[in-house]
């Protein structure tokens, strides 16, 4: 089957597996949405694509602890990788009955599914799940990203560091490059990674970055309704 109506979920590791243990609430809720969402048109293709979380980090950090330094960047990317794959098999397992047979986790050779929900994870050093989503567009023809995390919008600066820091609604790919730098760095928190970025702006990619705690909102989008976010473009 030719799915027209193909969405690209970039979904952060932080939603799955927020302080070491899986949020299934959060599952629970992802899982009816994409249901819901395919019950009311069957001509829908799903891409989720799954971020490692805080599993990368106690990864990382047991890793420091033990040897008494930091660990090399190519060892914390892996550590990343592996832990979006272990995310992604607990999401593919949850759509057993919808989802393609295999996880998409080598981005040279995409595979091309024919199932309504497909799930990837991360493929190797130096790029996200950001970034892995943006060639899944490319592959697929796809224009547009959700990027569901644990914050609402992009801010002018690091809300954590600025209480003062402004929420942005639309911004532009040349603005945004300009809040998040061009350089990936393994468990950065940018809203989106600026390596992603560069390639997503090259393909002309609109992204909307959202809450994946608030489904309601999460609807609204699709519903094409006023919605609490930021749109780059």
């Amino acid at each position: 089957m030719a799915f027209k109506d193909r969405i690209v979920m970039s979904i952060g590791g932080s939603l799955i597996v927020p302080n070491g243990g899986i949020d299934t609430k959060f599952l629970s809720e992802l899982n009816a949405f994409v249901r819901e969402q395919l019950a009311k048109n069957p001509n829908r293709q799903f891409f989720l694509v799954i971020g490692g979380g805080k599993i990368a980090r106690k990864y990382r950090d047991a890793g420091q602890e033990v040897i008494g330094h930091e660990l090399t960047r190519d060892d914390l990317d892996w550590l990343g990788i592996h832990a979006t794959k272990l995310n992604a098999h607990l999401v593919r397992t949850i759509f057993r009955d919808l989802a393609h047979p295999y996880i998409i986790k080598h981005y040279e050779i995409i595979r091309k599914a024919t199932e309504p929900v497909v799930v990837a994870a991360g493929w190797k050093p130096g790029w996200s799940t950001d970034f892995d989503a943006v060639l899944i567009c490319e592959d697929y023809g796809v224009k547009e990203i959700i990027n569901l995390s644990n914050i609402t919008q992009v801010f002018d600066s690091d809300p954590r560091k600025n209480p003062k820091a402004k929420p942005i609604n639309k911004i532009s790919w040349k603005d945004f490059r300009k809040l998040v730098g061009d350089v990936w760095i393994p468990g950065m928190n940018a809203p989106f990674d600026p390596v992603a970025a560069q390639k997503a702006e090259e393909l002309e990619l609109k992204v909307a970055v959202m809450s994946g705690h608030d489904f309601d909102n999460i609807r609204k989008y699709f519903n094409h309704e006023k919605f609490l976010g930021t749109v780059i473009e």
